[in-house]
């Protein structure tokens, strides 16, 4: 175990203090052409390409463990790393990552608020370059995790819970994707009693893409019926945004999963129930 005592969701400033470090596995999820321009300093990079299966309809579901295994072997995790999470989005692809992490089993983690934007506008040193192995600090080695599916939900599992009034699913695509105007699937709307709250609402845009503060957040999912009571599903279109409102329901202390097959799944199945 790592001996650091960090907040899931950790400041910039924070990790300066604490970095470089030997317990600390920075990883950055991005392209390669935005991470050779910039990251920070002995950081490693995970394509968003590399968490996700691919596989149409649902390119957005779990790769294999096999896949995983490799990917995380890799990077050099093992348990005593705590792992810091970021993107240059906002949260949604560092989201993705803390909820594999958790597939995984491996629950030493925080995510960046801000993740490289927020990094960059307070000035901190950033490197450049092709830097996707740092041998010296993260030598590769066999990870073998397994999976831990109380973290995922399934289509069928989405489905049972529509008439269970201790659950809710947490819709985090846009409103006209929400409401069906906005035509990404086969069949369009939003499943049968969700409420949507879009991911992009839950970041500050004018405070370099940092989370709203908690308080806001709750607020927000409070207002929805999203409560700490409830059983909460997240999805979007591929478990991507939906990255972002896992990571907030952790922040906020929810039961929460993932349905990873999202609606490229359930919006291409020949008869889910569909609202709009």
């Amino acid at each position: 175990m790592s001996n650091f005592d960090l907040p899931l969701i950790l400041e910039p400033s924070a990790l300066l203090k604490i970095h470089p470090s030997d317990e600390l596995l920075i990883i950055s999820v991005c392209q390669q052409p935005a991470f050779d321009m910039q990251h920070i300093p002995g950081a490693i990079l995970i394509e968003p390409r590399e968490l996700v299966g691919g596989v149409k309809p649902a390119t957005g579901k779990l790769p294999t463990l096999e896949q995983l295994n490799s990917i995380f072997s890799r990077v050099g995790l093992r348990k005593d790393k705590h792992v810091i999470a970021y993107d240059d989005e906002g949260g949604g692809w560092a989201g993705r990552l803390i909820w594999t992490l958790d597939v995984l089993g491996h629950k030493n983690y925080s995510y960046l608020n801000g993740g490289i934007i927020s990094w960059m506008k307070a000035g901190y040193s950033l490197e450049s370059g092709h830097n996707n192995v740092n041998v010296s600090r993260h030598p590769e080695t066999p990870y073998l995790g397994t999976i831990d599916r109380s973290v995922i939900a399934d289509l069928n599992e989405v489905r049972e819970q529509i008439k269970n009034p201790d659950s809710i699913v947490w819709d985090a695509r846009a409103k006209e994707e929400y409401l069906g105007t906005k035509k990404t699937a086969l069949r369009n709307g939003h499943i049968p009693g969700a409420v949507n709250l879009d991911w992009l609402d839950l970041m500050d845009r004018e405070n370099d893409l940092r989370l709203l503060p908690l308080s806001e957040l709750s607020k927000k999912v409070t207002a929805l019926g999203i409560t700490p009571d409830k059983k909460v599903i997240t999805h979007c279109l591929s478990h991507h945004r939906s990255g972002l409102s896992y990571l907030v329901g952790k922040a906020l202390d929810l039961s929460i999963r993932a349905y990873d097959g999202s609606w490229s799944e359930w919006g291409n199945h020949a008869d889910t129930p569909i609202e709009c």
